[in-house]
């Protein structure tokens, strides 16, 4: 049986899908273009506009925005955070400046059921 999957987290998933296709996509694309053309950031930005890559990012990040809330607010009558409730709202308003945190956030709110 398939484990039942909050919104945030589906979203989440479909996201993650996406931009790992569209990442797959500019490494081609920067391959065949590097044959004939020097690779300049005016190239580049061309490149990430035209795969999608740059909206694909966008979503990825607008959804693991919205699965990190998610999971600040589905722990919230976990037992462990009523008796470590500061220590974890400190990590959780520090995400922005911790991208390892961030990522380790973002795995383990892919773990709650």
């Amino acid at each position: 049986m398939k484990p039942i999957l909050s919104k945030a987290q589906v979203v989440y998933m479909k996201a993650k899908k996406k931009f790992d296709d569209r990442a797959k996509v500019l490494e081609q694309q920067i391959a065949e273009t590097r044959k004939t053309t020097e690779i300049t950031e005016e190239v580049m930005e061309g490149l990430v506009l035209e795969t999608g890559f740059h909206d694909a990012y966008s979503e990825l990040t607008n959804a693991e925005n919205e699965l990190i809330e998610w999971s600040h607010t589905a722990i919230k009558n976990d037992k462990t955070y009523k008796t470590n409730q500061q220590p974890i709202d400190q990590m959780y308003s520090n995400l922005e400046n911790n991208p390892e945190m961030r990522a380790r956030i973002i795995q383990l709110a892919m773990k709650i059921r």
